[in-house]
């Protein structure tokens, strides 16, 4: 079990309780791996024992003791060393939604706030909407309030000095916060209120509390009242937020305090019923108390990856228990600190795969994911589900061959597991002769003694495949996949699945996959792990002895952790030793704290270890990184002897990971973290490279120490396979695939060209030069498997290029809102795959390609790069560039690709250039219709200069780009994107032809055409042949008419917008393009099923819109609410033609405002423009209600936390909540929309850009319309009469009276608010389905993914999909 510190007790447990089994490893305390015994167990067994764990360890006593200790006996602590689990008791509360019922406490104004989150959906193309549920069950609004004095985007950078609490007093207004920020206290809050408030809670029966106040990470003391007030009522739990986490962001801190409040009562409770089944208790107290006479050290894992006191283990703390033990268990057997080789963990189980990294030494931590649907804000390791592990279920959809999301799970579980169930992965290896019945554990059917049905897995494909060739073959018999072909290709589409998120978690990082070893464990990784790695480019596998029960071997070695960390603001200076000496003495104390938490639990100051890191990023960015303090190496060889060079090391991680530095940008200390680690394991005897250094492999003869051999299916074909025991084989054996190699616990299988060698803690699988197969792939016949491939392979591509354009780009709109589009085409401009999907971008992007393609026809070379954004040139509104490269082969252009970006400012007559009262095309800014931005390599600075910063500024009233150098970054940083895409498809090319390639591109688009025509002919049969049309009202009068007439023999249709109305002289005129956009969307959401969106979903469609109508304007024609506003508009009538749902808000409420910019003849003024869009309800429809403050159909954005926004920007935001009644009624009432409430503390520039105003969203099949959208402006007026009588709201000002009114700004506005004015935006509700009274039909459809680990990659694809 590694090597431990003695001690003179001995035994040593570690057991991970998972979803099926329990894992113990015991060690009678020799620390030797060949003393260690196993037992695996199922989690639950009621027949036979109450508590798994507790069971295990009964029967590890058992054996070491020689003697059977009957159930039930308390177990006898006095022999045991250590007791060390990872439990899934907290994850299962979780996904059950099984934990404390809770109350809520939170700021005034924010009662709403984790109902609403970050605002965006899901699902993007789900109209029924599914926001996972709040773990609380009442709120306590508490009427107090604190803000930041000083904002960061102030361009004066001034900084309001402040003293601490301490030496103010406290009754001053103004405090240095825990962060040192100037804290302005604006309300404090009543102690008899707050009193009330809880004990009005407490009589409801509520005994657990969570607290999270506004800005409580830098000034607890709110937190800390309520929190003593809470305990002298009696709440048996209370989780304050500050003490949880104390880093900014509400909604994250709001929504781990819940959880916390949540699962810490159930954790309790389970450890309470663990401790006594033992004589002489658990813990570091009772081991003092208690000396050798009894008491057992006992911790649990943490989701960070360490070690905890049972006694201070957390339900916030424990969500990743179970997996975190793997990670370690890898980490520690896999890596080698001297050759530096980085792991990829692969860990395949019955019901998830799992995927992490491990690196330079260190565990890769997150400090914000999502597990169950609740975001939880703490340090945890970064653990990625990638799949449904070996129970993902295989479909026939559309043409494709897919796998997943969905899971058999535990129960039913596989086809062959004998009760019924679907068929998954599972069976496919088994099918294939890669799984071997006679070494899995015989504990299926009735009474739990059979073995895995391969009959019934061979049924199940037979009828699938039958199914597959009916419509791929169509009788005849030489184009039928034979049914190993049809569950091979699931094996490879499962591969894929799994691939493309490894790279992502590893690319995204800027490390390079093939560079790292690929660590398999679990039992699914080893039939597996062999195409993973050869996908990903990586030579070797590592699959250790114990690797069934790594998670287990894990907690065996892990140590125990401490983690401090407090907020702070600080600028970083290498040269301010002023800085440095803070903020060593503020690390000094964290350490301090930690240690002293350490020594409690029994450790010696020579035990203790420190990491120290710094959170750090540019002034300006939201993208911390964790910096680590360097090692003692690297700072002699890198950083020139510097002991605290964090601000060099920042640098460089920024670099590696970005791709840039800003040299001229303030390094901002986010936070200090010091990770205190008790030590208790030394390090194995010998690391895998120093076992490799001195083996000498034995090649094994044919049939030497095989166990048997039968048919195994690998690329091509059956081939006869030899079969190993693993324990039959020896250290230094060396076997060549093919071969399987198996135990009682895990399967590897070795395909041809591979090997295994065995040393003394792993097998170590080589790769050598893939499986001996040539990919020639025909071009006669379509392959669905290799469709399906393909179709993951273009969206890898896409996927990949914007990783590589978020990397190089520096504006906040693509680095962190990630709002952008890659995409590749064909040959005529036509769509092939497109990444992410922002349904804005779906149908737009080619147009502008095609067009630019006949522009440009015959005129392009290598190394030529285009650029557009006019409306008129497929472009969607101004802030939108499209850059544009061909690629060639000889002289022929084969493909295109494109990215598409926001802009932050392009110039115009506002900041942020999206201007709410624009008249004309150029008061939105710089228009370009067709310009080369590179020719044959260079790239025209001058040219684009002049177009962004010159030109613009030409017209009356109007200034050029505000942010140049931001521009031309993005601009270049668009054109490595697309070379990026290039370079990846020419290495498609190079593998399969250049003419497979081309036929799979067009195949994939005939793919989603069939899609659209299937959908199209549905849709006729339903509505018996007669023709669907809808009409809806933008609040100028101007109508979207849509009449959709359906060939139902072709499954074709027309969609003819004739009868709308003409161009307007105001800014909601939308392109063309967008209505193709709006098309694409709707389609894809009705037909509810995950096809490759492409320009096949159009070719079945034929969209009629009449010229100089608001749908399809002159090019003069401002546009800049056509893509925000027009575009919500287009898709309702779409949808309501096709009876689909009831609308939704049909807006997206653009809110700007800021000051400063460079009109002609006037001097710049330095300032800041802010942008955002707000939520309001979902339309219900026939099975599902609407959702409150949610984003809908063509826009996703995420909303600036709360806190974050203060911070960033001269605001208080007074109220974010529900607007309670604004959905429409019905059988299924609509969402409801939201409230904003913004005061502004200096003068600034408000804009509003919105429709729904005037009128409302719209039930349908008798359900009631919404409530219209209201923006009001709270105004200081002056009032000249001072004998007036008292008004409610005047204020006795020393220059005369002052009241503050209530002025309606209407939809499109602009006002100059002055300090201590106020926009309260209230957004439309969603329409109401089908008549009050009627019995609900809705149904809350399960989300596969609910129960998925989402780390680093989730959260990547959830923000680039919450850009739109």
């Amino acid at each position: 079990m590694g090597s431990e510190k003695k001690s003179d007790r001995g035994i040593r447990i570690a057991i991970d309780r998972g979803g099926t089994f329990t894992d113990c490893v015991g060690n009678p305390g020799t620390g030797k791996m060949e003393d260690d015994v196993i037992i695996k167990l199922l989690s639950e067994d009621p027949a036979n024992y109450e508590d798994a764990p507790l069971e295990g360890i009964r029967r590890l006593l058992s054996k070491f003791a020689g003697r059977e200790i009957p159930r039930g006996e308390p177990l006898d602590t006095s022999a045991i060393e250590s007791i060390r689990m990872g439990t899934t008791v907290a994850t299962n509360a979780l996904l059950e939604r099984k934990g404390e019922d809770i109350a809520m406490v939170v700021t005034k104004g924010f009662r709403d706030c984790l109902e609403i989150g970050n605002q965006s959906r899901p699902d993007i193309f789900d109209l029924a909407i599914r926001k996972p549920e709040v773990l609380y069950k009442k709120v306590v609004e508490v009427d107090e309030r604190v803000t930041l004095e000083d904002y960061a985007e102030d361009p004066t950078r001034h900084v309001t000095s402040a003293e601490s609490v301490d030496q103010a007093g406290a009754d001053a207004d103004l405090v240095r916060g825990l962060s040192g920020e100037a804290v302005r206290i604006l309300k404090r809050p009543r102690e008899d209120e707050i009193r009330a408030q809880l004990q009005a809670a407490y009589d409801e029966g509520f005994r657990s509390v969570a607290v999270c106040l506004m800005h409580g990470y830098t000034y607890p003391a709110h937190e800390a009242l309520v929190g003593r007030l809470a305990k002298e009522v009696g709440f048996a739990h209370v989780s304050l937020s500050h003490e949880l986490m104390p880093m900014i962001k509400l909604v994250p801190r709001a929504t781990s305090a819940c959880a916390d409040a949540y699962l810490t009562p159930a954790i309790k409770k389970y450890i309470s019923g663990f401790e006594a089944g033992f004589a002489g208790g658990l813990g570091t107290e009772s081991v003092k108390k208690q000396g050798a006479a009894g008491g057992a050290r006992c911790e649990f894992m943490q989701s960070d990856g360490g070690l905890v006191d049972v006694k201070i283990f957390s339900g916030l703390k424990a969500i990743l228990s179970g997996p975190a033990g793997g990670v370690v268990g890898y980490a520690l057997t896999s890596y080698d600190p001297e050759t530096r080789t980085p792991v990829i963990g692969f860990d395949m189980g019955g019901t998830s795969t799992d995927v992490s990294r491990y690196g330079a030494g260190r565990y890769d931590h997150v400090f914000e994911t999502t597990t169950a649907g609740v975001t939880i804000q703490s340090p945890q390791l970064d653990i990625n589900t990638v799949a449904a592990g070996g129970g993902s279920r295989l479909f026939w959809r559309n043409g494709l061959f897919v796998v997943g999301p969905e899971s058999a799970s535990a129960h039913p579980g596989p086809a062959c597991y004998r009760k019924g169930g679907p068929l998954t992965i599972t069976d496919a290896n088994l099918f294939l002769g890669r799984l071997l019945p006679d070494f899995f554990p015989k504990i299926f059917g009735k009474n739990e003694n059979e073995g895995l049905d391969a009959e019934a897995s061979e049924a199940r494909f037979k009828e699938l495949a039958a199914e597959i060739n009916k419509e791929v073959a169509g009788g005849n018999k030489e184009k039928e996949m034979s049914m190993d072909e049809v569950a091979y290709g699931f094996v490879k589409i499962a591969n894929e699945t799994m691939t493309r998120p490894i790279r992502s978690l590893t690319e995204a990082r800027g490390h390079d996959t093939s560079k790292h070893r690929l660590a398999t464990f679990g039992g699914a990784g080893g039939q597996h792990a062999v195409a993973i790695a050869e996908a990903l480019g990586i030579s070797q596998i590592l699959i250790h002895r114990y690797s069934s029960v790594l998670s287990a071997y894990g907690m065996a070695l892990a140590d125990v952790v401490d983690e401090r960390q407090e907020p702070e603001s600080k600028v970083w200076s290498d040269d301010d030793q002023e800085v440095r000496g803070y903020l060593q003495s503020k690390m000094k104390d964290l350490k301090e704290k930690s240690a002293a938490s350490l020594r409690d639990q029994g450790f010696t100051d020579e035990q203790i270890v420190f990491e120290e890191y710094l959170n750090l990023r540019y002034r300006g960015t939201e993208s911390a990184l964790m910096v680590v303090k360097p090692s003692e190496e690297d700072e002699r060889e890198e950083y020139g002897g510097d002991d605290w060079a964090f601000g060099k090391a920042f640098v460089k991680q920024h670099e590696q990971e970005f791709g840039f530095t800003l040299p001229d940008r303030d390094i901002i200390v986010d936070d200090v973290r010091a990770r205190g680690i008790g030590k208790t394991f030394e390090g194995l005897e010998k690391t895998v490279d120093q076992q490799l250094r001195e083996i000498k492999p034995k090649d094994l003869a044919k049939g030497e120490k095989q166990y048997g051999s039968r048919p195994v299916y690998f690329e091509g074909g059956r081939q006869d396979t030899p079969i190993y025991k693993l324990e039959d084989i020896s250290v230094g054996d060396r076997i060549q695939g093919p071969a399987i190699l198996a135990d009682g616990t895990q399967t590897i299988v070795v395909t041809p060209g591979a090997s295994a060698l065995l040393i003394n803690t792993h097998v170590v699988i080589n790769i050598g030069e893939s499986d001996g197969q040539d990919k020639k792939v025909d071009t006669k016949e379509v392959d669905p498997i290799m469709l399906s491939i393909f179709a993951h392979r273009f969206m890898a591509i896409a996927e990949q290029m914007g990783r590589a354009l978020q990397k190089t780009s520096v504006s906040t709109n693509v680095k962190e809102r990630l709002d952008y589009s890659c995409a590749l085409f064909d040959a005529d401009g036509g769509l092939v795959a497109n990444a992410p999907h922002l349904p804005v971008h779906l149908g737009s992007m080619s147009t502008c390609v095609r067009k630019q393609a006949e522009i440009w026809k015959g005129k392009l070379k290598r190394g030529d790069v285009l650029v557009s954004n006019h409306p008129m040139y497929g472009g969607t509104h101004l802030p939108d560039i499209t850059v544009i490269t061909p690629a060639f082969s000889g002289d022929k252009i084969v493909f295109y690709v494109a990215s598409r970006a926001h802009h932050a400012d392009i110039g115009g007559i506002l900041p942020g250039s999206m201007p709410p009262y624009s008249r004309e095309l150029f008061q939105e800014g710089a228009a370009i219709k067709s310009e080369k931005l590179v020719s044959e390599g260079h790239f025209n600075e001058k040219r684009i200069t002049e177009l962004l910063h010159t030109e613009p500024a030409q017209w009356p009233e109007c200034s050029g780009t505000r942010c140049l150098a931001d521009n031309l970054n993005d601009l270049k940083a668009q054109i490595a994107a697309n070379q990026k895409g290039i370079n990846l498809i020419s290495a498609l090319i190079e593998d399969y032809g250049e003419d497979v390639v081309e036929f799979y591109m067009k195949n994939i688009q005939d793919n989603a055409e069939l899609s659209v025509k299937t959908l199209l002919k549905q849709v006729s049969k339903r509505f018996e042949g007669q023709d669907l049309s809808a009409v809806d009202f933008m609040d100028d009068g101007s109508p979207i008419k849509l009449k959709v007439s359906i060939d139902a023999e072709e499954g074709e249709a027309v969609f003819d917008f004739t009868g709308t109305g003409p161009e307007v002289y105001g800014n909601i005129n939308a392109p063309e393009a967008v209505t193709y956009s709006a098309i694409i969307y709707c389609l894809r959401c009705l037909i509810s099923e995950d096809i490759p969106l492409n320009q096949g979903c159009l070719k079945p469609i034929h969209v009629k819109i009449p010229k100089k109508s608001f749908l399809s304007p002159s090019d003069k024609a401002a546009v800049v609410g056509g893509n925000v506003l027009t575009s919500q508009r287009v898709t309702d009538v779409v949808l309501k033609a096709f009876r689909a749902c009831a609308a939704s808000q049909g807006d997206c409420n653009n809110l700007t405002f800021g000051f400063g910019g460079n009109l002609a003849g006037a001097d710049e003024v330095a300032g800041f423009g802010y942008y955002e869009t707000i939520a309001g309800g979902s339309g219900a429809g026939p099975t599902w209600d609407g959702t409150s403050g949610v984003h809908t159909h063509m826009t996703n954005t995420r909303i600036t936390d709360a806190e974050v926004f203060e911070r960033r920007y001269p605001v208080v935001l007074r109220e974010f909540s529900l607007r309670a009644g604004s959905g429409g009624k019905g059988q299924h009432p609509g969402g409801d929309g939201v409230v904003r409430d913004i005061e502004f503390r200096i003068p600034v520039q408000v804009s509003i850009l919105s429709e729904r105003r005037v009128f409302r969203p719209y039930g349908l099949e008798g359900g009631e319309d919404a409530e219209c959208g209201l923006n009001i402006w709270v105004r200081q007026v002056e009032r000249r009469d001072k004998n007036a009588d008292d008004v409610d709201g005047v204020e006795d000002l020393a220059e005369g009276m002052v009241e503050y009114r209530h002025v309606n700004m209407g939809a499109k506005n602009t006002a100059s608010m002055k300090p201590g004015e106020r926009i309260i935006v209230n957004t439309p509700g969603g329409g109401g389905w089908g008549k009050v009274g009627l019995e609900s039909k809705a149904s809350k459809g399960a989300d596969p993914k609910l129960a998925w680990r989402k780390g680093s990659v989730a959260a990547r694809q959830e923000t680039a999909e919450a850009s739109a």
